[in-house]
């Protein structure tokens, strides 16, 4: 392989995770303005309960928008799209009050497009789409589109797609709650993240390549449990490598046999339980294991338990930098994956659409 094309690999994806920033700012700023956001906020009822419902990193997508939702004291469920469609009975209850929102960057993805005409047609319930795609089937299967079309990719793999529509639908929350801080919070986000682009992605980059592992484990507890699983997505994705996701507490109860050297266990470290969580790093790092941190402090007792760690440090509320957790995981992704000598931008057996 000509050293040219190896420089090439992975470029696009690399561009759109630098790019995030900009895109939430431009995302934001168009949907707080938009005759949509307006219309998905009137649909908005007292005693619904929100279903957020999604595949792959879409569905990971939906676990972090509804923590968020349930936070605002707005009840919310994540549900795969396909569990949805085969075992609507688990989801969806006589006499339940539901308001679904699907989600899907390409607005094509055939179980998210059946699943809202279900939702539609069967069940007769209005539902929201979100997605980052004009004109699509999905978009003509629901009541109301939620589009951002600025935060669309070139690459298979979705980093900032993710990201926006993360922080769209958390932007939505706030609205229908009527929480102005914490809408305000989520539109500083870009302007706090994008000074550490540079230091972290430099940092994970020498860290990927200074290591060779033969598992990866990823960690998060609460509302950072989907952003942990779309890490481990990303690493699985991007490098072509196994990967594995816990609830951090729940990593005791049996999985940290698997805890070893040759083993990466990443913890997306909470702030609500930092204590609990700082202590199980301590813990599995005394049995052996190498370990990633991503936290937003990281003190003098975190350091010392950590190989390699991320100190985000933003001045915002918890709930409101989830987006800015996945980016390392994203880039972690990409390094390991041209380390291996793979294209990030085109992974093995995967397509940009599922389409069945």
């Amino acid at each position: 392989m000509k050293s040219t094309e190896i420089e090439e690999q992975g470029q696009h994806t690399l561009s759109e995770i630098f790019s995030q920033p900009e895109s939430w700012d431009t995302c934001l700023g168009k949907l707080a303005t938009s005759a949509e956001l307006r219309a998905a906020v009137r649909m908005a009822q007292s005693g619904q309960e929100w279903i957020f419902v999604g595949c792959g990193t879409s569905y990971y997508l939906a676990l972090a928008a509804a923590s968020t939702f349930n936070h605002l004291n707005l009840p919310a469920r994540a549900v795969p799209a396909s569990d949805l469609l085969m075992f609507a009975d688990l989801t969806l209850h006589v006499g339940g009050h539901y308001l679904p929102v699907v989600i899907s960057r390409s607005g094509r993805t055939s179980e998210a497009i059946r699943a809202a005409q279900m939702l539609e047609k069967r069940f007769h319930l209005r539902t929201i789409a979100i997605t980052c795609a004009d004109g699509q089937p999905l978009e003509s299967s629901c009541s109301v589109t939620l589009k951002l079309l600025d935060a669309d990719e070139q690459s298979t793999v979705m980093t900032r797609s993710f990201t926006s529509m993360l922080l769209a639908l958390q932007y939505l929350a706030a609205a229908v709650s009527g929480n102005e801080a914490f809408a305000s919070a989520l539109s500083a986000l870009p302007g706090q993240v994008n000074p550490l682009l540079k230091d972290m992605a430099e940092g994970l980059r020498r860290f990927a390549n200074s290591r060779t592992f033969s598992d990866f484990v990823f960690l998060g507890q609460g509302p950072l449990f989907g952003i942990a699983s779309e890490c481990m997505l990303k690493v699985t994705e991007s490098s072509c490598s196994y990967a594995q996701v816990f609830h951090s507490l729940e990593f005791r109860h049996g999985p940290k046999s698997i805890t070893a050297p040759e083993t990466l266990i990443a913890f997306l470290i909470s702030e609500t339980s930092y204590d609990a969580e700082l202590e199980l790093l301590e813990e599995i790092k005394a049995l052996g294991a190498t370990t990633l941190v991503i936290a937003n402090r990281v003190d003098r007792r975190m350091r010392v338990a950590s190989d390699f760690a991320v100190e985000l440090g933003i001045q915002s509320p918890e709930y409101s930098r989830l987006a800015a957790f996945a980016i390392a995981g994203q880039l972690y992704g990409v390094y390991y994956g041209l380390k291996k000598g793979l294209n990030p931008d085109s992974p093995r057996n995967l397509t940009r659409v599922v389409e069945l």
